[in-house]
């Protein structure tokens, strides 16, 4: 429901183009998505890259001072860069704002002995290389989740089915949410249901998808889709601002990642980053201040999933062994 103060949902210079005879095709009823979250909230948010506690920290206080409402705060150099005692501050400041907090699993394959991922072909890309890697992975989540943490981030198939496996065994708790990294992300429908299938909650898809291939994703799945509003150069620097709106209508239910390009990369995060991390931070809150007045400004923002929420939903796996 709109009130008198709600504008009317339009697209980005509509009226204009359309009285200068240049007008767009009408909106295709077929191609939006059919797809809500639990409680019929079709976009969340989510802001990338919160690499500790005093990062968080800012995030926290600049979404605050800016209105910017936050579903979920993610973090990418992984659990074992992270002290017990940073993370449980973590755990708790995001509580307070009933935040959820994901934290990536364990080595990936840039930061192993691995030379092929330098390659020009990139190898096996992030994937966590032998057994002890994938037990690294395991070993973080175990630690992770006993600490208080809800979501954790993956970037291997492999990883995503034991996590999976371990959740319905008991092995970590019932309710813990799984994404799917950008770093694999899947680029067609059926990719998109294996790793549904595998055990994803949620599932970062490249940016550079174009608009049909949501469409055509969403025909076969309903898990939760996360998306870079503006991606980070090492994933192409896409910024995708103006076609917010039409992303939400294709891809719901799709988390809006603020993420940010022309910016140095921080993974894996220490001190010696602390200065562009924290800028970094506080600019990633400014773009999502940007892409949430975008919104507002075409009349298509009143389908924010309630603040808190963190559910996928119903979600359709592969039966795991006994």
């Amino acid at each position: 429901m709109t009130d008198a103060s709600t504008p009317a949902a339009r697209r980005p210079g509509e009226q204009v183009l359309a009285a200068l005879g240049m007008g767009g095709p009408a909106l295709d009823p077929a191609d939006a998505s059919p797809h809500t979250f639990p409680g019929g909230g079709r976009w969340r948010t989510e802001i990338p890259s919160c690499e500790g506690p005093e990062a968080l920290a800012v995030v926290l206080k600049d979404s605050s001072r800016l209105d910017v409402p936050i579903h979920r705060i993610s973090q990418g150099s992984g659990v074992w860069m992270l002290t017990d005692a940073e993370i449980t501050e973590m755990v708790a400041a995001a509580g307070e704002r009933d935040i959820e907090l994901c934290l990536f699993t364990g080595p990936r394959g840039t930061w192993d002995t691995g030379g092929s991922v330098r390659s020009d072909s990139r190898g096996a890309g992030l994937r966590a290389r032998g057994h002890d890697a994938l037990a690294g992975c395991v070993e973080d989540a175990v630690r992770a989740t006993e600490l208080g943490v809800k979501c954790l981030l993956v970037a291997d198939e492999g990883v995503l089915w034991t996590l999976h496996r371990a959740r319905a065994a008991g092995v970590i708790p019932a309710d813990t949410t799984l994404k799917v990294s950008a770093l694999i992300g899947p680029v067609n429908p059926a990719s998109y249901a294996v790793y549904e299938r595998l055990g994803a909650d949620s599932l970062n898809v490249p940016s550079d998808l174009t608009l049909q291939h949501l469409t055509q994703i969403r025909r076969v799945s309903a898990a939760p889709m996360d998306m870079y509003i503006e991606a980070p150069d090492d994933l192409g620097g896409y910024v995708r601002m103006y076609e917010v709106a039409e992303l939400i209508r294709r891809g719901a239910p799709l988390y809006l990642k603020f993420g940010l390009s022309k910016a140095p990369g921080i993974y894996p995060y220490g001190h010696q980053l602390r200065e562009v991390a924290l800028a970094t931070a506080r600019e990633r809150v400014r773009r999502g201040r940007l892409a949430l007045d975008l919104l507002e400004r075409h009349g298509a923002a009143g389908d924010m999933a309630p603040l808190g929420s963190r559910s996928p939903g119903t979600l359709r796996r592969f039966d795991t062994p006994a």
